[in-house]
């Protein structure tokens, strides 16, 4: 049988002798752990959790960018909100740009994945790894398959994120450590690349724009709030931090092919996501209007490496039809979920306009939808004067939804574990903190802009229209 989390913690305490790890990945079963995976942390890493303000078995959070070869590891800070710790450049990465499909098409996963203790292998052929978890339950909705895609050491990959061994040193034992501890799994954010309006402008013509611009609500949820997305699926789609309904006395149940339940979202992570929605669209909207330069849907290339191994690993980079002869890749097909379906569904306000079906080969350019007020919504408006973000914000006007006398089922949880509020609620500002290391990276990042742009007001009537705005 399977070690439960709590199992495993106790499995780690008996064998703290060498400071190690929960579960049959950890060396469960009598084997002894192999020296590489019981490393402890290294005085640098130790010393940045003193400085971030973050105890050595908080929870972590790993994103992951292929177009800018960047993996990022976050980390809980005393104040419950995820931070930067630093920022490692990949080694290699397969395929193009796009999410996995297949088994053997050499693509490198993207999308929300949970990963629990037993997919930490410290015995990996690749040094150190950790298993993906794909499929996932929206990979396996939409009729996607593939094993073992791992993040991984010996910077060699087909369809993995690969490190450097002395790289995968430090990720698996900052994964171990956080399991250790109270955290029983941690997520993976994989995305084609960072979700700014500038690289969704220039990969304005892809066929995948539809499934990116699904992730970037998730990634403008954690970007705008500093907590981990709880994330879900039905009708073949992520849904991102949904909660019951107000007066709903049912637990939601999400079934991955099945039509998505009424939900609403926590107006502490719907007004921040939202002002940043918004600003990204403006953004977004003039750069198309300027006509900036559209990149190649497909590169030709058998993915990529961060420049800084270039020197280190030349003629890794080679043309994708050398190790996959062209075959008519094939694009994922789904369908549109319709505006609003028989009962009124919130996920088809929320997403209603996300999907649309639309020729490959033709542009997907955000347009103004005129604001409607669909029947059985009821739209609230609450007053809060601080954003979990660096700098503190002006008063704005934050907009919830909730569907009346709803009978649809849900599931009480909020994004942050506590009783779902739907009144007025402030989050404490998270203070700043020393910028994140990048490992093997001469400066460190400069701090993210999307944290520090006003939020506009947003009015009340317009809610349905902005979250329905994604073409």
């Amino acid at each position: 049988m399977r070690a439960t989390p709590v199992r495993a913690l106790v499995l780690a305490a008996a064998a703290f002798a060498g400071a190690l790890t929960p579960v049959r990945c950890f060396g469960e079963g009598g084997n002894p752990l192999p020296a590489k995976a019981t490393k402890e942390l290294s005085p640098e890493l130790l010393s940045l959790f003193q400085q971030k303000h973050m105890a050595k078995n908080s929870p972590i959070l790993v994103r992951i960018f292929k177009e800018e070869s960047e993996l990022e590891v976050w980390k809980q800070d005393t104040t419950g909100h995820f931070q930067i710790l630093k920022i490692y450049p990949i080694c290699r990465w397969s395929g193009d740009l796009g999410p996995k499909l297949h088994l053997g098409d050499r693509q490198t996963p993207e999308g929300f994945y949970k990963i629990t203790p037993e997919l930490m292998n410290p015995n990996s052929n690749y040094y150190l790894a950790i298993n993906t978890g794909f499929p996932n339950s929206f990979d396996k909705a939409n009729d996607r398959d593939g094993n073992f895609l791992m993040i991984h050491g010996d910077c060699s990959s087909s369809g993995c994120y690969a490190m450097t061994d002395e790289q995968m040193d430090e990720i698996y034992s900052l994964a171990r450590e956080s399991l250790i501890g109270s955290q029983h799994s941690f997520q993976i954010q994989a995305y084609p690349f960072r979700m700014t309006p500038a690289n969704l402008a220039r990969h304005r013509t892809s066929p995948y724009m539809a499934f990116w611009k699904m992730l970037k609500i998730g990634n403008d949820h954690f970007e705008a709030t500093h907590l981990e997305p709880k994330v879900d699926v039905c009708n073949r789609r992520y849904v991102f931090d949904a909660e019951q309904p107000p007066n709903s006395s049912q637990s939601l149940a999400f079934d991955p092919t099945g039509k998505c339940p009424a939900f609403v979202v926590n107006p502490k992570i719907v007004r921040p996501a939202l002002a940043k929605q918004r600003a990204d669209e403006v953004e977004y909207a003039q750069l198309v209007k300027d006509n900036v330069p559209v990149a190649p849907i497909y590169s030709g290339l058998d993915g990529g490496m961060n420049t800084v191994f270039l020197p280190r690993f030349p003629g890794k980079i080679i043309p994708l039809a050398i190790v996959l002869p062209p075959t008519g890749s094939e694009l994922p097909q789904l369908p549109p979920i319709p505006w609003a379906d028989n009962d009124g569904s919130l996920a088809s306000r929320f997403f209603g306009a996300l999907f649309e079906s639309k020729p490959a080969s033709r542009a997907q350019i955000a347009s103004p939808v005129s604001a409607t007020r669909e029947p059985g919504v009821v739209l609230a408006t609450t007053k809060s004067t601080a954003m979990p973000t660096t700098q503190s914000a002006p008063e704005i006007e934050s907009v919830v939804v909730a569907r009346s006398k709803s009978t649809e089922p849900r599931e009480s949880q909020s994004a942050n574990n506590e009783t779902p509020r739907f009144e007025s609620a402030e989050t404490a500002a998270v203070q700043p903190n020393p910028a994140p290391q990048r490992e093997g990276y001469a400066a460190a990042p400069p701090a993210s802009d999307s944290a520090k742009t006003a939020p506009p007001v947003v009015p009340a009537e317009s809610f349905v229209n902005r979250w329905g705005e994604l073409q």
